[in-house]
């Protein structure tokens, strides 16, 4: 009898960002990706969120390793904090292993793990688990798919997945090597990208977008023309500067972020542009605007970006005006659409020209949609499949997608955030649900909970009522005050009013509460929240936090 193999799902699935998946055999534990999620307008104050690592903590020094299958936030983000807690080595290829040293590096526990460099094709045994990293094409260079070979078969996770036929450097998704696999072997099990498995037809080329740049290099002919993308994306801007060069144009990057990562790509070969034609932020103002193209972060309109110190008049080494032309060559990403939203509408008022997605055709996703995920479901063609990365609505469409295309009803299995499976002679069962709560980073790791979060929700949208007043339980009497203060509740011109009603109906409430002999601070303190609560709500139907400050003497 074969030994079983357990997978455990912490971050991933039900939500895009957090990705991390746990792979076991013998107490070994090998994990895919370890990556963030950013907070949003519901997780104020939130720096970042991470996986639960509860699981991970109680294994220790049987984490052996971290396969990166790529150098995206949310699949790389999360390493620093679980690097904090436990040493085990990292896999990956060049580029991606650079970004994750540099943020390593600058949260001090570089020391703590190895970074092993592996190529495409390349087969390595990493404690009991025999892996081989294929080529994937996707939105930012260097990524692969992982063939995991366990006592229990093939495991194959295909990273964050798509199917360009004419990929920016020619790096093609090897389908050949799955279909071998497949045919030879078998594939156990299939793990897959499941972003835009609600989608029909297939994702557009990169390649393709190059012809709409250069479009609109012709158009803006005359002008400065600054595009704003992932810095990540080296691809998107290695088509910005091929075109750029193309019309004698110097090519600037703006943002930390930006900098950074060509730099790694052109070190690395995998950014290529001649040092004529790029130049640094210093040298802007001495550059003709028209023959100028600026790369920059900020198109999600990220606070504190180069592009929205742009749209706000605080870069130091460029001011936008309305000669400028800016584009935005990405989608805003689920739940950044209002951030978006008010950096145009920031660039509209300086005057600027933009163009964006909605218009013309900037931007194509990395990730692959129905028609390629059936070429690839069909070169894998799995026992069992588990789609990953994705949304809830976006696993069930790719399990009823994998269904359509003939797998059993019960072999495509919906997992979610804390699932495991048990992977065994008989097939796959579900195993023990483990811990998967978002850890919410604000200043240090756990910073905030849930509760802290819905109290910052409460302030942000009906401000908050204090009441302050001193008891004497002994003798049963207010020894002073109450009196109220409050914050983004009521205007000035009412707040008077508003206080004393509330202090009238405590003060109320606290004559009947210490009338009572079996009066304590609790119920003191009870009675005072609930008279005041009551009022607010009557007088102004609003909903602000009731916070009782009452001293005991």
């Amino acid at each position: 009898m074969s030994t079983a193999v357990n997978l455990t799902f912490l971050g991933g699935l039900g939500q895009i960002g957090r990705n991390c998946a746990a792979l076991e055999i013998d107490g070994q534990v090998l994990l895919i990706d370890c990556g963030q999620m950013f907070g949003d307008e519901t997780t104020p104050g939130v720096d970042t969120i991470l996986p639960d690592f509860s699981y991970l903590r109680e294994r220790g020094r049987r984490v052996i390793g971290c396969i990166a299958t790529h150098g995206h936030e949310d699949h790389i983000g999360g390493l620093p904090y679980l690097l904090r807690e436990l040493s085990f080595p990292v896999f990956g290829t060049a580029f991606t292993l650079a970004l994750v040293r540099h943020k390593l590096t600058e949260a001090g526990v570089l020391a703590n793990s190895s970074l092993v460099e592996v190529a495409d094709n390349e087969r390595r045994q990493i404690g009991p688990f025999d892996c081989e990293f294929l080529p994937v094409t996707h939105s930012t260079p260097s990524g692969f798919m992982t063939v995991v070979r366990t006592p229990q078969g093939v495991i194959l996770h295909s990273g964050d997945l798509k199917i360009d036929p004419r990929p920016v450097d020619q790096r093609l998704t090897n389908l050949g090597r799955v279909e071998a696999i497949s045919r030879d072997e078998g594939i156990r099990l299939l793990l897959a990208d499941s972003t835009n498995a609600d989608q029909p037809g297939e994702t557009r080329s990169e390649t393709q977008i190059g012809a709409v740049l250069r479009g609109i290099f012709e158009m803006a002919e005359g002008r400065r023309i600054t595009v704003a993308s992932f810095a990540s994306h080296v691809h998107r801007m290695q088509q910005v500067a091929d075109t750029a060069v193309d019309h004698g144009r110097v090519v600037v990057p703006l943002g930390l972020s930006m900098v950074r990562n060509i730099k790694l790509a052109r070190d690395l070969g995998l950014f290529n542009i001649p040092d004529a034609n790029i130049a640094d932020a210093e040298t802007l103002a001495d550059l003709d605007p028209a023959q100028t193209c600026v790369v920059c972060t900020g198109s999600q309109g990220e606070f504190r970006s180069a592009l929205w110190q742009m749209v706000n008049g605080e870069n130091r080494f460029l001011k936008l005006t309305e000669d400028d032309l800016v584009v935005f060559s990405s989608h805003p990403i689920p739940g950044n659409e209002a951030a978006v939203a008010r950096l145009r509408n920031g660039l509209a008022r300086i005057g600027a020209d933009v163009i964006h997605s909605g218009l013309l055709e900037v931007h194509t996703s990395g990730h692959a949609k129905q028609g390629e995920l059936t070429v690839f479901h069909r070169a894998a063609n799995p026992e069992w499949f588990v789609p990953v990365h994705g949304e809830h609505a976006h696993l069930v469409a790719h399990a009823k997608l994998a269904r359509e295309l003939g797998m059993p009803t019960d072999r495509a299995l919906v997992c979610l955030d804390g699932d495991s499976l048990v992977l065994d002679d008989h097939g796959i069962a579900r195993g023990e649900p483990v811990p998967a709560n978002e850890i919410y980073v604000d200043g240090t790791v756990g910073g905030v909970d849930g509760d802290v979060l819905r109290q910052r929700r409460l302030l942000g949208s009906d401000g908050f009522v204090a009441i302050v007043a001193t008891i004497d339980l002994s003798d049963r009497r207010v020894v002073e005050g109450p009196t109220v203060t409050s914050r983004g509740w009521a205007t000035d011109r009412d707040r008077a009013d508003l206080h004393e009603a509330v202090a009238a109906a405590v003060r109320s409430g606290l004559v009947l509460a210490l009338g009572d002999p079996d009066a304590t601070s609790e119920s003191v303190e009870r009675v005072v929240r609930r008279s005041a609560g009551s009022t607010v709500s009557e007088r102004t139907r609003r909903r602000p936090m009731i916070v009782p400050l009452v001293t005991f003497v």
